[in-house]
């Protein structure tokens, strides 16, 4: 097996879409607005894509069934950028509120913040801290591992 991509069920396609390929500026692989799907590369082609809910619920059989909301997330999507702190600038810029600053991780070795996409899917941007900011217990476990 290999992972393809992390398709998220939307309900409004047009508004997602928008988000992914203008507020974010990922390239678009496959679809556009007035679609069903669309894809977008996210350093793997097609690795992230939308899908419209109804259609997915079809298919499975369970379109009698609510969508959950207000609920804890149960999946994150994880973006690595060069620079977090630009990467908010620039998000700020364009509208995005994020849930959280730009903050030092230290315990996992990264510098992270937080937003949410036009359906509520949290997003994570990312850049990995100096290994001398990396607290005392993530640099003892990383030496158990090969980077």
């Amino acid at each position: 097996m290999e992972l393809n991509c992390i398709r998220l069920l939307v309900e409004d396609f047009d508004k997602c879409f928008k988000f992914y390929s203008e507020t974010l500026g990922l390239n678009v692989t496959w679809g556009k607005i007035g679609g069903d799907y669309a894809s977008f590369d996210i350093g793997i082609p097609s690795g992230l894509s939308i899908f419209k809910s109804d259609l997915m619920a079809s298919a499975i059989g369970n379109s009698d069934k609510a969508l959950p909301i207000d609920n804890r997330e149960k999946v994150a999507i994880i973006l690595k950028v060069n620079s977090v702190d630009e990467s908010f600038k620039e998000l700020t810029d364009k509208g995005v509120e994020f849930v959280n600053k730009p903050t030092d991780m230290t315990g996992w070795g990264m510098r992270t913040a937080h937003f949410r996409d036009s359906e509520n899917n949290l997003i994570e941007i990312w850049s990995e801290l100096a290994k001398e900011k990396w607290d005392k217990d993530l640099q003892a476990e990383s030496k158990e591992y090969k980077r």
